[in-house]
């Protein structure tokens, strides 16, 4: 694999979920607050509906259905015997709103220096999400210059899909070849980054195998940054 050339990249591409916090630390506090839910409001509904719309979500990624939205609540609505409108509740509750409360302690060390440092070298920072993302940066105290999701107008496809990279890309005004997308998932920000043309770098622990990883955002790779 060649060495990242940091000198011909214009625009530093971020994953929100599980590449900016601690995703896994972030599922404790939400499923003991869950738990605690469904306890006193005997309220079962509420973890089969999430669990069935993150199954749902998944495979939709997969099979890159274009505009899934409407197909992900129908489908998670139809599966677990409630309206669309209480699958749309249960998301913006569950998923979009109570988390942001946590986020700011799961944030990864190093995150605010590195993004100090990429802007005072003139790269541009874009995020792209599968998940609505604007309140999740504000809430981690982190800002880009350009924040696009899934299910933004004019995109309408998950990750492995390219669009919303490209979308990005051509918003920010630079080639593949001058863009790097820093993710978690190999199957979503790997894949997505090969099939438009740019690099990836994937943060992980261990090694995969044709794949440039990092397990820190102080690591050596961000050495110019930081």
């Amino acid at each position: 694999m060649t060495q990242l050339d940091w000198a011909c990249v214009r625009l530093v591409v971020f994953d929100v979920d599980g590449t900016l916090y601690r995703q896994r630390q972030l599922r404790l506090r939400m499923a003991l607050q869950l738990l605690m839910h469904t306890a006193l409001k005997r309220d079962p509904k509420t973890v089969s509906v999430l669990a069935r719309y993150r199954r749902v979500r998944e495979r939709l990624g997969n099979e890159q259905v274009i505009n899934f939205e409407h197909m992900l609540i129908t489908q998670t609505a139809a599966a677990t015997g409630v309206s669309p409108d209480e699958v749309r509740s249960v998301v913006l509750e569950w998923i979009e709103r109570k988390p942001l409360q946590y986020l700011a302690a799961c944030r990864y060390p190093g995150l605010s220096q590195l993004f100090v440092g990429l802007r005072r070298s003139g790269k541009t920072i874009g995020v792209l999400s599968d998940y609505p993302a604007k309140a999740k940066l504000d809430a981690l105290g982190l800002s880009a210059d350009y924040v696009v999701s899934a299910a933004d107008e004019g995109i309408g496809l998950l990750k492995p899909h390219p669009r919303g990279l490209e979308f990005l890309m051509a918003t920010a005004g630079v080639e593949p070849q001058e863009t790097v997308v820093v993710g978690d998932r190999v199957d979503r920000d790997g894949l997505a980054a090969q099939r438009a043309g740019a690099r990836a770098l994937i943060r992980s622990s261990r090694p995969i195998g044709g794949w440039q990883v990092f397990a820190r955002y102080d690591d050596a790779l961000f050495g110019p940054f930081i």
